[in-house]
Parts: C-alpha cells; sequence; structure tokens
C-alpha cells in the first residue's frame, strides 16, 4: 500500500467527511472506486455522499458563518499561515496522492502541483493583509461583507491547486465552505481537510463532502441555504450547475472549458516559441482548461516550425509517475484516455498532417492511461480538433498568412479563457493580445498568483487569484450616513 492509502486508512478516513470540525460516517452506504491511471488497477474504495451528508455540511457551515464572518482579518492570516505551514511539511505526502489518483509524474507533483497550490494560500492571506473592508466614499461607507455559505465544486486535473485556489480567498473573506472535489480524484482533498483541521479552523468553517454530480453537486448547487457556488468543471458541468442554482438565486462563478490560442508572430524566436509552446500545451499531459493547444503560426515558416515542434515532443518522456526519469504520467481516468484517442482518430480522419504522437500507446506500455503526445499541422479553424477541447497532449498547428487573420483565428471559439503571444516587438505583442479574448500570456511569463483568472463566454464567469479572486466572495454594502 502507497504511503498516501496507509495514512488515510490508520484514520479512517476513506469512509468519513469531515463536517463540523469532525470526521463523521456517511450517511449512506455509497462507495466509489480509485483507479491507479498507471496500472488501471482498482487501489482502494471510498464513501460518497447524498443530500443528508450535504445538509449536514451546509448547516455546519451555516451556524459557523455567524461568529467566523466577524473575526478578525490577523485571526484569519494566523489561521492561513498555520495551513500553509502545514501544506508544506506535507508536500511528499501530497504529492504521491496526486501521482497515485491522477498520473502526474512525481517530478512534476513536486514542482508544480504542490507548490503552486500552496503558493494560493499564501496569496490569499497576502490579499486579506492588504484588504480595506471598508472605504469612505463622502459620508458613505462601502463596505465589502462574506458572502455566506459557498459550495465548491473541483475538478480533477489539478486536484489540490484548485482546491486552495477556492478555499483560501473564500475563508480568507470571512465565508464558511462546504467543498466537494471531484469523485476521480478524492484522496487529496482528505489529506487538506486534515490540515485545515490541525491548523486549528473553529468547527463548521470547513467542511468536506465526496461525491458526485448528481448526489451531491445538485445537492449543494440547489440548497437555499448555500449563498454561493463555484465550479471548476467543463462547460456542461457549469450550465448544469447554474441550472440547478437558479431558483434559490444565489451567487454562480464558473470557470470552465478552453481551447486557448498560442499566436507565434513573424518576428518571434521560433527556438524558443515552439519549444516552449510545446511545454505549455503538454503540461499535466495537456490536462489543463488554459493550455494553449492551439498554436497558431505564419504559414511562410511551418516547415520549420513542424521540425521544431517535433523535436521537442520527442525529448518528453512517458512512463511509470513514479519514475524520476518520467517526465509526464498517465492521464488522470479512462474516459478521458478514451476521449483523447477519439480525437486523434477525428483528426487524422479531418487530413490534418500527423506530425508527432498518433493513436494507442507509446511503445513498450501495454497497460495503464499512457498516451503518444500528439501534433498536427495544416489544420484548419472549422476542424474538429481546432474547436473541441481535447484535454489531452494534442496540438494543432494551425497556419496563418497575416497578423489579423491570427487574431481572428484565435478568436474563432466558444471560448475565451487563456491564450499566449510571442513576439520581439513589444508593442506589436501588446497590440495582438489587446484584441485576444482571455488572460492572456506574453513570451512565457512567470505565473503570478495574483494575476486574476477566469473565462470569457463559454469559459465561465468570475475571476479566482488576488484580488479580484477574494471579490468573488464578497457582498459591496454602502451604509449611508456612517462618516
Amino acid at each position: 500500500m502507497t504511503a498516501p492509502l496507509e495514512h488515510l486508512s490508520r484514520g479512517g478516513r476513506l469512509d468519513k467527511f469531515f463536517i463540523d470540525g469532525q470526521w463523521l460516517e456517511a450517511r449512506g452506504a455509497a462507495k466509489g472506486t480509485l483507479v491507479n491511471p498507471a496500472t488501471e488497477e482498482a487501489v482502494t474504495r471510498f464513501a460518497l455522499g447524498n443530500h443528508w451528508d450535504v445538509d449536514a455540511a451546509v448547516s455546519a457551515a451555516r451556524r459557523a458563518f455567524a461568529t467566523w464572518s466577524r473575526t478578525e482579518p490577523n485571526y484569519r492570516i494566523g489561521l492561513l499561515d498555520r495551513l500553509q505551514a502545514l501544506l508544506e511539511a506535507r508536500s511528499e505526502l501530497f504529492a504521491q496522492c496526486l501521482s497515485l489518483e491522477m498520473g502526474a509524474a512525481i517530478g512534476y507533483a513536486r514542482t508544480a502541483q504542490v507548490p503552486l497550490a500552496i503558493a494560493h494560500v499564501k496569496a490569499a492571506r497576502d490579499v486579506l493583509q492588504a484588504f480595506p473592508f471598508i472605504k469612505q466614499r463622502g459620508h458613505t461607507a462601502i463596505a465589502h461583507e462574506p458572502i455566506g455559505v459557498c459550495a465548491l465544486i473541483t475538478p480533477w486535473n489539478w486536484p489540490l491547486y484548485q482546491i486552495t485556489a477556492k478555499v483560501s480567498p473564500a475563508l480568507a473573506a470571512g465565508c464558511t465552505v462546504v467543498l466537494k472535489p471531484s469523485e476521480l480524484s478524492p484522496l487529496d482533498a482528505l489529506l487538506f481537510a486534515e490540515a485545515i483541521e490541525e491548523a486549528g479552523f473553529p468547527a463548521g468553517v470547513f467542511n468536506l463532502v465526496n461525491g458526485d454530480g448528481p448526489s451531491v453537486g445538485s445537492a449543494l448547487a440547489s440548497h437555499p441555504d448555500v449563498d454561493m457556488i463555484s465550479i471548476t468543471g467543463s462547460t456542461r458541468a457549469g450550465i448544469a450547475v447554474a441550472q440547478a442554482a437558479a431558483p434559490t438565486v444565489k451567487r454562480v462563478a464558473q470557470e470552465l472549458g478552453g481551447k486557448s490560442p498560442n499566436v507565434i508572430l513573424p518576428d518571434a524566436d521560433l527556438d524558443f516559441a515552439v519549444s516552449m509552446g510545446i511545454a505549455a500545451a503538454f503540461r499535466n499531459l495537456g490536462q489543463s482548461c488554459s493550455a494553449p493547444t492551439r498554436m497558431i503560426v505564419p504559414r511562410a515558416r511551418l516547415p520549420e516550425i513542424e521540425s521544431l515542434a517535433r523535436k521537442a515532443a520527442d525529448k518528453i518522456v512517458i512512463g511509470d509517475p513514479l519514475s524520476e526519469a518520467t517526465t509526464h504520467g498517465a492521464i488522470a481516468n479512462r474516459a478521458q484516455f478514451d476521449r483523447i484517442q477519439t480525437m486523434i482518430g477525428v483528426g487524422i480522419a479531418e487530413g490534418a498532417t500527423l506530425v508527432a504522437g498518433g493513436e494507442g500507446r507509446p511503445a513498450g506500455l501495454n497497460a495503464g492511461f499512457y498516451v503518444k503526445p500528439t501534433i498536427f499541422s495544416d489544420v484548419h479553424t472549422e476542424m474538429r480538433i481546432a474547436q473541441e477541447e481535447i484535454f489531452g497532449p494534442v496540438l494543432c498547428l494551425i497556419p496563418y498568412d497575416t497578423v489579423e487573420e491570427a487574431i481572428t483565428i484565435a478568436n474563432h471559439t466558444v471560448y475565451g479563457l487563456g491564450a499566449h503571444v510571442q513576439g520581439g516587438n513589444m508593442d506589436v505583442v501588446r497590440d495582438v493580445a489587446s484584441q485576444i479574448r482571455g488572460q492572456v500570456h506574453l513570451n512565457y511569463p512567470t505565473w503570478d498568483p495574483h494575476a486574476p483568472f477566469g473565462g470569457f463566454k463559454q469559459s465561465g464567469n468570475g475571476r479566482e487569484y488576488g484580488v479580484e479572486g477574494m471579490l468573488e466572495y464578497l457582498e459591496v454594502k454602502s451604509i449611508l450616513g456612517y462618516f
């Protein structure tokens, strides 16, 4: 048995939820099965919740809100500091957990999945420290007050990262929360709940109920005592949550799908732009909503770009997630593995040029959800592979003749989440960025946990990270005659 499973089994956590400061037995008998993506073998069973568990968690959060919402910021800062320290102390346990439950290469889990998740806790703490909850406007006070009980639904692809991106600002704002992580990657949420408990957060401030969308997600979305729901997931799931939430007129924040462009301008350094573009598109095996999987390139330089892209893909080492030599592990689950294989077949059938990869597992890997890093060229923007979110290591090279055409191609999607622009003339780079929908990265900058992130169009609404991320969990209230 692996370290995370040993740890959780010793505490009996797999059959329990964290509600009102206690580890409570699930109220129903439903169980989920965790499958190791690297072996396709079932490794453990865990409890799935129902509407009774949701009611208990929401009731606990509602009771706790009355006092938690009125705590001093410095008190909440101290708790976030302790939470950060506990997560850092257990970073290796979290890394092993992520490798087991969603197939992340252990090196990537240690250097990206876990530390970037912890960075969200620190970012929320820093925002809270500087945030003015009351501002003066003439004789009127403009107050920001916590919205209330927040239901947080997180995905399987960046499990811990998405938990901290939502939980941290919600708690910093003074809200209480009920977390429903993905039933496909539930273990890291149990470890996170342990850290919350040991950090000393008051009972009911944070509650965890594992479960699926129909049983737990829908119950949270429609619950009359939930004031806000934040979901990261597919556009389909976001629509379902919004529909369930509508009758109770609660706030809904959605971080949904994407089909992000990477515009390579004619004066870009191709060696740098293409190699980094492959790395960005294939990070986390392309299982990122903002992965730039449409590389929009000058037609005149397409053969050179194809060669550079092939060389970059050849450096990727697919294999056992626990091997130090592996750069990219296994796809997180069977459904996503099948989806990727289907879409690679679609690209071939549509007549795109296969530059690298293709259908099937990489050579020597006969079991596990492993896929070949795949690059298509001569892709037309109307092709399915250029329009549909594949959520895997599949990149489209889409040629353009003019910069204006490149911008049109970049925006020719129902999504608008992330984008990249590469070029030497920064005036042109900035001008192109100003015309693309979504968050834009210029020449592969360092990640900024304070940069607000969120979608346009069918990529959702609301923002996460930084000040804007905390504002999502606050209501604005004016008090006339206050000053």
